[in-house]
């Protein structure tokens, strides 16, 4: 069944339809706003977040655009929503770092994890924009527009976030030149 018939049902009170349509879309919503969450439970609550908003906003769907990419603008807005909420706590709230392992996947565990390391390292509008655009393939004006930012600004945020992203990521310091070079 495709995912209008189920929108279609699913406004209609079909938990079924409801559970397909989360079933067929849940992993995609975790992976972004794990992305932009840094952090396994955030991206679960706020993952949550994004699927309690989705229902509630279903009879309101136009269909103008499939339902995967509204979800998927949902998620990243939950996100995002979730992040500034998060930052205006943190003023008022000691946070406890509890370090989570990412979950696993395809690919170089290794290298996933030094990426996803690297990652958490950056400055968090860094970090968004950085998600936004090479992961997720927003526009500089997009991701201005969602992060009420200059296109200017967001291009400035990618180019130090790939350079931090290349600097942390080096097998071998660029100081270690330098290092070796006095030793001779």
């Amino acid at each position: 069944m495709e995912d209008n018939e189920l929108v279609q049902l699913a406004r209609q009170g079909d938990g079924g339809a409801i559970r397909t349509l989360y079933q067929r879309h849940a992993r995609r919503v975790f992976a972004v706003v794990r992305r932009l969450a840094g952090d396994d439970a955030l991206a679960e609550d706020w993952a949550q977040e994004a699927w309690v908003r989705v229902i509630r906003a279903l009879p309101a769907f136009r269909g103008d655009s499939q339902f995967s990419t509204w979800l998927h603008r949902v998620a990243v807005n939950s996100a995002l929503h979730g992040r500034r909420s998060r930052e205006r706590k943190a003023g008022r709230e000691t946070l406890i770092d509890d370090s989570h392992e990412g979950r696993g996947g395809a690919g170089d565990p290794l290298l996933k994890m030094k990426l996803e390391r690297a990652m958490e390292r950056l400055p968090e509008g860094m970090r968004r924009v950085l998600v936004l655009h090479d992961v997720e393939g927003y526009t500089h004006e997009e991701i201005g527009e969602m992060l009420g930012i200059n296109a200017g600004t967001c291009k400035s945020q990618l180019f130090k976030a790939r350079a931090k992203m290349r600097a942390m990521l080096s097998p071998v310091p660029e100081r270690m030149e330098e290092v070796q070079a006095c030793n001779t």
